[in-house]
């Protein structure tokens, strides 16, 4: 098959860390939109890119672009579409659907007719007139936005997020993906320590250290198109080996999580054992105001609470003034603050150096960063 164009879907804001990690994979940014990273590669760039995609939410196969600004326009369209290079005659292919600002604004409406376009070109492809789709799944997604359709298939199945280490939740879960895209926002290295002390079931700090091990972030989990008879098994395990070659497991790290909820603590310790970092990041019950640290140089990168939906703002006032109390004795290291409270400078007591939107959910919220100075060692070589 010759080079296939996927879009890496993401957060907003987050659309240049997954470009960066898409390079990082060897493969060829197309371009960047809102929501998306377009890329192109072959087969084995489904496996890898599922495996490794740590700040995306999926890998979607872009089977065409167009403007549709009728029904007959979007059947005619999606019929031109070579569905037959995917879809086999056993193949179970739902639609889904979504419109912005469009024309064809009936979701229902348009999932019918991609669905009906589709069915008619494999009619004509395999010469047989109904469709069992008891088959492997391949969901179809139909997105307007302007008048303007881009018609997919999904290959990751559920969310990237779902790394499989985190079954057991607890209250306003932070998503992997944003924590994977926080840790790489702040320039964090392995060779320094980290700190959350809001870590709740332990989300930073545990995809701290698969950044900081190279572990595939979904090497624990499987895939939708894995049970796709066009990507062969071969590219599947020859995908994972790379991965758990690539794996540092021996690396040492000094990755600390704290938090006042014993509980939450405990998910954490099984979540860090379920991703395979037993002993390896050390979880405490601790009061924010507590906290301390014995490396000179590091980075505490949190997610504290909003006052929006678990605690009473004086609560979580509070809390940033504790923080900001902490991060001032250690007076060298980095803060990286993800919240949606707004001027957290006015407890944390110092201008943040930079500020970047972000969505937790559909929470409006911002990146806050402190810099602290640069280590003399990393001084000297940037220098």
């Amino acid at each position: 098959m010759a080079k296939i164009e996927l879009i890496a879907t993401s957060a907003f804001g987050l659309e240049a860390i997954v470009a960066r990690e898409i390079a990082a994979l060897g493969y060829e940014r197309v371009r960047v939109d809102n929501g998306k990273v377009y890329f192109a590669g072959d087969e084995s760039a489904i496996c890898r890119s599922n495996l490794w995609l740590r700040s995306a939410d999926r890998v979607l196969i872009n089977m065409g672009e167009f403007e549709a600004k009728s029904f007959e326009e979007l059947f005619q369209k999606t019929k031109a579409l070579p569905w037959e290079e995917w879809l086999n005659g056993e193949a179970c292919f739902p639609v889904d659907g979504k419109s912005v600002k469009s024309k064809l604004f009936s979701v229902s409406d348009c999932q019918a007719i991609v669905k009906k376009a589709i069915v008619e070109r494999l009619k004509e492809c395999y010469g047989i007139s109904w469709f069992e789709e008891t088959g492997p799944v391949y969901r179809i997604q139909v997105a307007l936005l302007k008048d303007k359709a881009t018609l997919t298939i999904d290959t990751s199945g559920k969310g990237l997020h779902k790394r499989g280490y985190r079954e057991l939740a607890g209250e306003a879960p932070l998503k992997e993906s944003l924590a994977a895209a926080l840790i790489s926002l702040s320039r964090w290295k392995h060779d320094r320590a980290l700190i959350d002390p809001f870590c709740g079931t332990g989300t930073i700090p545990i995809e701290a250290a698969m950044i900081a091990q190279n572990r595939a972030p979904g090497l624990k989990r499987d895939f939708a198109a894995e049970s796709w008879p066009q990507i062969s098994p071969q590219l599947w395990i020859k995908a994972r080996e790379e991965a758990e070659d690539l794996w540092q497991r021996e690396l040492p790290l000094n990755i600390f999580g704290s938090d006042i909820d014993s509980k939450a603590l405990s998910l954490a310790r099984i979540h860090s054992q379920e991703a395979g970092f037993t002993g390896k990041i050390f979880f405490q019950r601790l009061p924010v105001k507590e906290i301390g640290s014995r490396f000179k140089y590091g980075h505490i990168i949190t997610n504290p609470p909003y006052g929006l939906r678990l605690n009473k703002n004086e609560e979580v006032e509070n809390s940033y003034r504790e923080l900001g109390g902490v991060w001032q004795k250690l007076e060298t290291w980095s803060l990286h603050v993800l919240t949606a409270l707004p001027q957290p400078e006015l407890y944390i007591g110092k201008r943040w150096d930079k500020s970047r939107k972000l969505y937790n959910g559909r929470i409006e919220c911002h990146l806050f960063q402190f810099f602290g100075p640069k280590p003399p060692s990393r001084q000297k070589s940037e220098e």
